[in-house]
């Protein structure tokens, strides 16, 4: 499992010209599957998630997570974070775990996330458009 994690100002993910999913402060997660992964490291992923200390505290150090900062997470699936691009030009996804099941495990994974805070999302599988205000700009990759 691999997510690119964005602190920001403000998230949204447009469909088709409608706005389908959008949040104040807090994070934009953009979250791809393979083959090994499963529940557990779903579990692992959104304890890091949500305990990752890159919100700044009073001092201005990062040293807050999103849930210490009332933040709201956009969640948006992203098979193209296994692309492969050791061979050629055109990417290989191969990595990348079928669409059946990654669409479980992102329900899933957002039902987790959605236990603990406010979460939006995009539509798995859709032609999306994402826009956001990064903060700092801060940008984290996570890989379990």
């Amino acid at each position: 499992m691999r997510v690119v994690v964005q602190r920001c100002e403000n998230a949204s993910v447009t469909v088709e010209n409608k706005k389908v999913g959008h949040i104040k402060k807090g994070l934009c997660l953009l979250v791809g599957f393979t083959d090994t992964d499963n529940e557990q490291i779903l579990e692992k992923m959104v304890k890091k998630i949500l305990n990752l200390r890159i919100f700044p505290d009073e001092k201005g150090i990062m040293n807050k997570n999103v849930l210490d900062c009332n933040g709201e997470i956009l969640s948006v699936s992203q098979f193209t974070l296994y692309a492969d691009t050791r061979k050629g030009n055109r990417p290989s996804y191969i990595k990348a775990l079928n669409g059946t099941e990654a669409h479980k495990l992102y329900d899933l994974f957002n039902e987790k996330l959605k236990k603990e805070i406010k979460v939006e999302t995009g539509i798995f599988g859709a032609d999306m458009q994402v826009s956001l205000t990064n903060m700092g700009p801060t940008t984290i990759l996570l890989e379990m």
